[in-house]
């Protein structure tokens, strides 16, 4: 089913902390040939100058790949290297202030964590998408805060009361594999979003493949 999103429908894939950038950019590749329709750069170990490097190639391959490419945390990053659109925590910065430096035509994720009264206010300050997690137990940010499928469906029916059109997404993260996607989907997120689930997968074509067919 097609919807009308302002955010891409389906897998969304967010980096690991990899240093090899070859390495990657190649991973990116097999994700996007099994269907990963949005990618997000998220690295917390590198320096500033490692961190722009491969943040330029992996927004150049982005556009190659006809992927959305956005970017963790940093609004000024994002507008630097002329990515899609920046994902934004509670702590880093508001978003009337990524908006003017981005423009009208970029993407604003905002995190939700597990309260809808973020998504609402997130979604009058304009937000493209919202996200709840981590859904399931997350490797990645093991003492991140739970969020429900009762929280997705709370977010579906916000963006869905938006007035907003196209509307906004709804994303869920957070511990999500190809194996347990199926009950985040059926709850009303439109984009599930992986970093381990997917990249450290035995196979990343494949596993975007699944997760792809999740939204057919």
């Amino acid at each position: 089913m097609t919807l009308s999103l302002r955010f891409p429908q389906g897998l969304y894939g967010i980096t690991p902390e990899w240093h090899d950038t070859d390495r990657l950019l190649q991973a990116i590749r097999e994700a996007a040939l099994g269907g990963m329709s949005a990618l997000q750069w998220r690295r917390k170990t590198a320096t500033a100058e490692e961190g722009l490097e491969q943040a330029r190639r992996v927004a150049a391959l982005c556009r190659e790949l006809g992927l959305v490419c956005i970017v963790n945390d940093d609004w000024r990053l994002a507008a630097l290297i002329d990515a899609d659109g920046v994902h934004l925590g509670k702590e880093d910065g508001g978003m009337a202030q990524a908006r003017l430096a981005l423009g009208p035509g970029k993407i604003i994720g905002a995190s939700c964590y597990n309260q809808p009264a973020l998504a609402a206010q997130a979604l009058k300050a304009d937000a493209d998408y919202i996200a709840f997690g981590a859904v399931y137990p997350s490797s990645v940010k093991p003492d991140a805060v739970r969020a429900t499928l009762e929280h997705i469906e709370q977010g579906r029916m916000l963006a869905e009361s938006s007035p907003e059109r196209p509307r906004p997404a709804v994303v869920a993260i957070g511990g999500i594999t190809a194996d347990n996607a199926a009950p985040v989907v059926h709850a009303g997120a439109d984009s599930i979003a992986l970093i381990s689930g997917l990249f450290d997968s035995g196979d990343i074509r494949a596993t975007a493949a699944r997760c792809a067919a999740l939204f057919a």
